[in-house]
């Protein structure tokens, strides 16, 4: 069982590493990464396969989408998590690959384009941080993302009309505000196609023009937003209409509609290791969907 007290009394340590990269960015036009440059990514894999993405929020929990999972999984036993990874094909000496204990779903998410496309991994034991293994800060309830601001988004996913890229790969994306966002993706809606609406705990990001966007493999993987010379979990990769197609800009899961309204001293972030306290994730719930690897410690009630 998770320990408030516990929770209590780390949470400022973590507020202290968080979101702090010791590579810095390189310049805007360039699409590979560098080694380090997002030491909070992380490739989630089923069976040695990547199959989404993911961001390290504390030293033993990720965040990541709800729709990488099936509702009836239960074996977490078959999911890995590549960590300190800049290529999922060499073998590095930072890498770090870690058996999941947990998986928290979240029990209100129903599909693509619904509310509530988040969950919660749990390592099976804690990681050391190091040049390319850190966490992301996780933004406060009442941090704000304004349109037009220039984030960025990560990931090993398809590159439109070409092979999924070797290197993780970078984009700088702007906020785009909630309502432009519903009114792109109301244009061009065929009776053919179904009606997708722009829910409040969602945040857009991308080009009305396309040619720039997350893809396949992509889901999960972080939105960034760096304020204050700190890196923020934006939002998490969730949907979006084709991959970089005119008037459908990426869709994120807005990482502020599941924090409560607590600040960490006179930071703008809240201490991510409140994330894995699960109590702020999702809030009224009496439960929620944990599938628990048999081989992991206990979870204990909620």
């Amino acid at each position: 069982m998770i320990n408030s007290t516990e929770c209590n009394l780390l949470a400022p340590y973590f507020s202290l590493v968080c979101g702090r990269p010791a590579v810095l960015n390189r310049n805007v036009g360039g699409e590979d990464s560098a080694e380090g440059e997002w030491p909070w990514q992380v490739s989630l894999r089923k069976m040695g396969m990547h199959i989404c993405g993911g961001a390290l929020i504390t030293n033993n929990w990720v965040v990541t989408a709800a729709h990488c999972f099936y509702v009836q999984l239960h074996n977490p036993s078959q999911y890995t998590v590549l960590l300190g990874a800049n290529t999922l094909e060499n073998s590095w000496a930072h890498r770090l690959s870690i058996g999941v204990a947990d998986i928290i779903r979240n029990p209100w998410y129903a599909g693509e384009a619904t509310s509530g496309d988040i969950a919660l991994v749990r390592l099976a034991y804690p990681v050391r941080f190091t040049n390319y293994i850190l966490p992301i800060c996780v933004p406060a309830a009442n941090v704000e993302f304004p349109p037009g601001k220039k984030c960025w988004v990560t990931g090993w996913g398809d590159i439109k009309d070409l092979p999924s890229p070797k290197r993780l790969q970078k984009l700088q994306v702007p906020i785009i505000d909630i309502q432009t966002c519903r009114r792109l993706y109301s244009i061009d809606m065929g009776p053919s196609l179904p009606q997708k609406n722009i829910q409040d705990d969602m945040i857009c990001a991308g080009y009305a023009e396309g040619m720039k966007d997350t893809c396949k493999g992509d889901s999960g993987g972080p939105l960034m937003c760096k304020i204050n010379q700190e890196w923020l979990l934006a939002g998490i990769v969730s949907w979006g209409e084709g991959c970089a197609e005119k008037n459908r800009p990426g869709v994120y899961t807005r990482l502020t509609s599941y924090q409560e309204a607590t600040m960490v001293g006179n930071h703008n972030i809240i201490s991510s290791y409140y994330l894995s306290c699960i109590l702020c994730l999702f809030p009224l719930l009496s439960y929620i969907t944990v599938f628990q690897n048999p081989l992991s410690f206990a979870l204990g009630p909620f």
